[in-house]
């Protein structure tokens, strides 16, 4: 890698931006949150804490290296250098997304409001910022490395994902597709399929577990949520959701480990509607209609986190 003279500073809109952008003004805004009962003050204060955040992010930088500024939105069309680091203000979801364009450039992930956002994913805070690119630019840093998943499809569309991949309907309607695991396949109508990472597992794929061992609290069975199989380095877990028995679709397939000697392939059936997304962002999607077939394993790149 060549020497780091760049640093790309990544950002999503706040709540409030959001808001102003659907209502035109902030006074618009105002008057529909407060007419629902709601706090705008709250989403005011976000947004200051945040800008104050990017502010001195930007402040540090700028004393000694080149920054710009990439909206989240522009992720999937913007080009990345070798010699550049990329410094994440925000919440967990946009280092889980932004990791997905990268490459193998370093990422500084920064807590831009520790008060509201638990960070697992965001070690530094903006004033520790300075410091951390710096020890980037000296090669001195400590990188954490966390690997990727990825769906093929056959014509050679690949989607990565941080956290997890869903396949799917994109609406609330049944997905048909027919699965294929480790010598068993089947037919299936679900609500779709979950495959997540080891860093994804304490997120969705934690709250299909839970949903299962509440039923079979509720059923007189163990119901033990804390006891639930997690991926490792190099593994995935997929998961189906809600599989419906019909004399067409089966549903004893519905859970299992998948690494590179082991993918998972999944078959649509669906004559439109059919998606893969990955890290919860539904804009960013594969179409997966009738026809198409998507092979899901772990992916060669792994993502660059600087800890402190």
């Amino acid at each position: 890698m060549p020497p780091i003279e760049y640093a790309i500073v990544v950002k999503n809109k706040t709540r409030l931006e959001a808001l102003i952008e659907r209502f035109n003004t902030a006074a618009q805004a105002r008057f529909y949150i407060e007419r629902a009962g709601g706090d705008f003050a709250e989403y005011e204060q976000e947004h200051e804490r945040f800008q104050a955040a990017l502010s001195l992010v930007q402040r540090q930088l700028a004393g000694f290296i080149k920054n710009k500024v990439v909206e989240r939105s522009f992720l999937p069309a913007f080009i990345f250098a070798d010699n550049q680091v990329v410094v994440v203000v925000g919440q967990d979801g946009l280092v889980a997304n932004a990791a997905k364009y990268v490459g193998q450039r370093p990422i500084v992930a920064v807590n831009p409001d520790p008060d509201r956002y638990d960070g697992q994913l965001l070690p530094f805070r903006p004033a520790d910022c300075q410091r951390a690119v710096r020890q980037v630019i000296a090669g001195k840093a400590n990188v954490r490395t966390v690997g990727l998943a990825e769906a093929r499809l056959q014509d050679g569309q690949r989607l990565l994902a941080f956290n997890d991949l869903f396949i799917g309907a994109a609406s609330h309607v049944s997905a048909r597709y027919k699965i294929s695991h480790d010598d068993d396949a089947e037919e299936h109508s679900s609500s779709g399929i979950i495959v997540s990472t080891p860093a994804g597992s304490t997120g969705w794929l934690s709250s299909v577990f839970n949903m299962t061992a509440g039923v079979e609290d509720f059923a007189g069975g163990p119901g033990r949520p804390d006891q639930y199989p997690q991926p490792t380095e190099g593994q995935l877990l997929f998961v189906v959701r809600e599989p419906f028995r019909s004399r067409r679709t089966q549903c004893a397939l519905v859970a299992g480990w998948v690494d590179a000697a082991t993918p998972l392939v999944v078959e649509s059936l669906m004559p439109s509607g059919g998606v893969i997304f990955s890290d919860g962002v539904e804009a960013d999607f594969l179409r997966f209609n009738a026809g198409a077939i998507a092979t899901i394993g772990p992916a060669p790149e792994q993502v660059r986190l600087v800890v402190p």
